[in-house]
């Protein structure tokens, strides 16, 4: 929650007594931009586009309309029938959500169910079965539930999209589009977003009636308090500019994105090998695998977290004081994304960005979309000279161009297919570090 000016506090609100007690308690008075311009609307039932950067408070703008309906009409619940349902794209974003449910509503008799994949089904069918009022869930668990009968859309009031361009991105459109076919016609909906291409206007104009369009940055915009730098480096050479950056931001938490889950594996296992507690997030880690390394990562006993994309929205852990990129991200978008994981309620952060020779055009996809030139980093030992001299500079405005397209993509990066020398850099680059860094960062033996 923010704490940013606003003429609207959370006292003036038309938020019932259990709510505001819960708001108090946490000792939140100012509803960041985003909550300060969707809640009166929401209240009022409207449908309602939000569009703002990450770690502005989405999830509080549409959570505490949402429970505030539910409360000032209270029904008695149907056995597999929630009155709302929250849409999201990964475990992490839906346990966060709940989390954020059951903070709010804690003085209401208020019940909302998780729904994801990763874990046993049988704790979720009871719980929907029992009677639920909110259900939290991803899209193929969901539709897992429906086609056996466990759970039906037809009593649900209010429907919230949230992260609706990742949704797509990740190629839940079809999903979607089934979940919103068994939807009742007469409902409140919520699209909430970062982003808006041309597939989420397509989503909108067939999922709101007449909404409200509520935007408090520039679409594409990323956070204003990340400090963005561009690293051209070789590929062979990214792991020893990895631990240059680890070692020079020893003790901050410091998320780090791999474009894929082989490549996130591989490159926490060689920062483990050269002595730095590290650990991996992605799609094929167990649930409990997740979870265990997200506690890790917040409470600091692994300091760094390599992450692929499918984990860029549920990672919220409060100051990650560096974001690298390892590799550039296939989708321009998911760049705003991954940064968006510092610089959250109202801190600063730095985001790093490492290119070789053939993320050029990655680079200037993503350039293209926030509207400016990302600075280049060359206070490294490291520096890929025949990139570093050239510059591209990124356009006024984004040409337009369907989500999911763009620019033929190489067909190997680094953390596809590693050249020899790189399977070992891991070694190399820890008995290259002076030996002063080496003993402030590196606990070869001890730490992990």
């Amino acid at each position: 929650m923010h704490t940013e000016s606003s003429s609207l506090t959370f006292a003036s609100l038309a938020l019932c007594a259990p709510i505001q007690r819960a708001i108090t308690e946490k000792g939140y008075t100012l509803p960041s931009p985003i909550q300060a311009k969707s809640i009166p609307h929401l209240l009022e039932g409207r449908d309602l586009i939000g569009l703002a950067q990450t770690g502005t408070g989405k999830t509080a703008a549409f959570a505490l309309p949402l429970l505030e309906r539910l409360h000032k009409n209270p029904i008695a619940r149907q056995a597999k029938r929630p009155r709302a349902l929250v849409l999201t794209p990964t475990r992490e974003l839906a346990i966060q959500i709940g989390e954020n449910i059951a903070l709010y509503g804690r003085h209401l008799q208020v019940r909302h169910t998780l729904v994801f994949g990763g874990v046993g089904e049988y704790p979720q069918i009871k719980s929907i079965a029992l009677g639920t009022d909110i259900v939290v869930a991803t899209p193929g668990r969901l539709l897992d539930l429906m086609s056996q009968r466990h759970v039906f859309l037809d009593r649900v009031e209010v429907f919230i999209l949230d992260e609706a361009d990742r949704m797509l991105d990740m190629g839940f459109a079809p999903d979607v589009k089934r979940v919103i076919s068994q939807l009742p016609p007469k409902r409140q909906s919520l699209l909430f977003s970062a982003t808006m291409p041309e597939s989420i206007r397509e989503i909108a104009s067939r999922l709101l009636v007449n909404p409200v369009v509520v935007e408090v940055a520039p679409v594409g915009s990323t956070a204003d308090r990340v400090d963005q730098k561009v690293c051209f480096v070789g590929r062979g050479q990214k792991h020893r500019l990895l631990l240059h950056f680890l070692s020079k931001h020893e003790g901050e938490r410091v998320l780090v994105f791999s474009r894929t889950k082989h490549g996130a594996n591989r490159l926490a296992k060689n920062l483990s090998r050269d002595g730095v507690r590290a650990d991996a997030i992605h799609g094929d880690k167990t649930q409990g695998a997740r979870q265990r390394a997200l506690a890790s990562f917040r409470d600091g006993s692994v300091p760094v977290l390599v992450a692929t994309d499918i984990a860029a929205r549920g990672i919220d852990v409060k100051e990650i004081g560096l974001v690298v990129n390892f590799d550039l991200p296939e989708e321009p978008e998911a760049y705003i994304h991954r940064i968006g994981r510092t610089a959250r309620a109202g801190a600063s952060g730095l985001a790093i960005a490492f290119c070789d020779h053939e993320e050029r055009s990655l680079l200037r996809d993503i350039q293209k979309l926030i509207r400016k030139t990302i600075p280049v980093e060359n206070d490294h030992p490291y520096v890929d000279d025949t990139a570093g001299s050239q510059t591209m500079q990124a356009p006024s405005s984004r040409p337009s161009r369907p989500s999911g397209h763009g620019q033929a993509r190489p067909a190997a990066h680094a953390s596809h297919a590693p050249s020899a020398p790189h399977r070992h850099e891991g070694r190399q680059s820890h008995a290259a570090q002076p030996a002063a860094q080496r003993s402030r960062l590196f606990s070869r033996h001890g730490s992990r």
